[in-house]
């Protein structure tokens, strides 16, 4: 049995298109930058603003009600559904250590019938917090589990691929991947009936 590896934000949800158009736009009217058009993340520059700036907008939206109240990937937890108990799964996230609480409750509110394993790489932590991993490969070396990462972030595919996983990059803006989420769902579909 395969233990698939997913991403949570921008994968199991969609973080970064609810911030852009229930955040960032509402507090930003003039911006007449399109979703599709930050190519890359963090998207600061393609924002015009600085990288803390982009930070105290997306942790701001991360504790807003509508953060708190993101909805599960509908084709995601669709596949989940059908072909969710042919897998392991664990779901591994990197965003600053205060906000792990929540994303781990929805996490399992949403997935628990299938994710049992939840791991965080801090993006950002207080200080005084160990470091143990500097990114999520160094994660998944410790781990030493994980057939299958599904993500959105380059560099993060990239890792995974150095320690042996096999990778799928799930689609945004900010990644050169040239499936559609139907198709890397069926990639997946087609690995775990294989394994």
């Amino acid at each position: 049995m395969l233990t698939l590896v997913w991403d949570v934000d921008d994968v199991l949800n969609d973080l970064m298109a609810q911030w852009f158009h229930k955040g960032w736009k509402q507090e930003h009217p003039e911006c007449a930058t399109e979703y599709r058009s930050l190519t890359a993340n963090p998207p600061h520059e393609s924002l015009g603003v600085t990288h803390d700036g982009y930070l105290a907008s997306m942790d701001a939206f991360r504790r807003s009600e509508a953060g708190l109240a993101l909805l599960p990937n509908a084709e995601v937890l669709a596949w989940f559904l059908k072909h969710g108990a042919q897998a392991r799964h664990i779901a591994l996230t990197s965003r600053p250590l205060e906000t792990a609480p929540d994303v781990a409750a929805w996490v399992l509110r949403h997935f628990g019938g299938w994710i049992r394993c939840f791991g965080i790489v801090p993006s950002r932590a207080p200080e005084g917090v160990p470091a143990y991993d500097l990114d999520k490969g160094d994660y998944l070396r410790w781990l030493g589990k994980g057939d299958v990462l599904v993500d959105d972030t380059p560099a993060n595919l990239t890792a995974a691929a150095q320690i042996g996983m096999k990778t799928l990059a799930w689609p945004q803006p900010w990644n050169d991947s040239r499936k559609t989420t139907a198709e890397v769902l069926d990639v997946l579909k087609e690995m775990v009936e294989r394994a």
